[in-house]
């Protein structure tokens, strides 16, 4: 594909971009008027008054009503019914729909369009369309994308800025399996505080001098815990020469070397 190829740009300017609902504007209700009070009888009539309720607010569509029969399936469109990527979701039921718009729903506000760019690459004008098809519905879109094709950087150039413009999360596998675990993983986090995927730092400053030496390569955890072990300090491995890093039980010259070399370097550079 030519890297300013603008075939796309006119399906784009028309498409419709997701933007906050505007909350509709109240009318105010003119003051009602106080019914006349017949005079007082022993067994007065039953008064009958209409009330007009208030219309409540119109519910911005950020995402389809739609109800699985379990609230933890994956609601898959019939379309994408023999999907290789359905195998590898073991960990979710599923549930195929053929009243959605999306090829996945995997929450009550977040949604999956499925896009193999091999087909990409045969209908180019398909993703514009399924966008004008979804409209506003749901506020995470992810458009997953499958790179099947040797040389992708064209095509992902391309739904890169389609995502851009029509608020996409777009998310890349690299084979079947890669993209039904995606997809389920969604599912699963569907109801998890974002702590649960921020990375977690370890407030033992042991742990921190060890994962600090496991960043140089090729330390691993046991490297560097024997280190720690055999020298007491970080400034005294700092200190130390590559020889008697070398003498360390399995560090061996070769990493003894690269620890070394990686040590003596300047952290800052002018």
């Amino acid at each position: 594909m030519d890297d300013h190829d603008d075939s796309f740009d006119l399906a784009l300017a028309t498409m419709e971009i997701p933007v906050p609902a505007k909350i509709p504007r109240k009318e105010p209700t003119p003051p009602a008027r106080k019914p006349t009070i017949p005079p007082k009888q022993n067994n007065p009539p039953a008064a009958t008054t209409t009330v007009q309720k208030n219309k409540p607010d119109e519910i911005p569509k950020t995402a389809a009503k739609i109800t699985a029969s379990n609230p933890h399936c994956i609601l898959v469109h019939t379309k994408q019914r023999g999907n290789p990527i359905l195998k590898s979701i073991l960990n979710c039921p599923l549930e195929y729909r053929d009243d959605i718009i999306p090829d996945y729903v995997v929450g009550r506000t977040t949604c999956v369009l499925y896009l193999s760019l091999k087909y990409h690459q045969l209908n180019p004008d398909y993703i514009c369309q399924r966008l004008k098809e979804l409209g506003k519905l749901f506020e995470l879109r992810v458009l997953l994308v499958q790179v099947d094709i040797p040389e992708p950087h064209g095509a992902l150039k391309t739904l890169t800025r389609i995502s851009l413009l029509a608020d996409l999360t777009l998310m890349l596998a690299w084979n079947a399996e890669e993209a039904g675990k995606i997809i389920e993983t969604y599912k699963l986090f569907e109801k998890k505080p974002p702590d649960w995927i921020m990375e977690r730092v370890d407030a033992n400053p042991h742990q921190k001098l060890v994962s600090a030496l496991t960043n140089i390569k090729p330390v691993n955890k046991t490297d560097a815990t024997t280190l720690l072990q055999n020298f007491g300090s970080l400034e005294k491995i700092v200190n130390a020469s590559e020889e008697r890093l070398s003498q360390v039980t399995g560090l061996g010259p070769r990493k003894a070397k690269k620890l070394y070399k990686t040590l003596q370097e300047p952290f800052l550079t002018k």
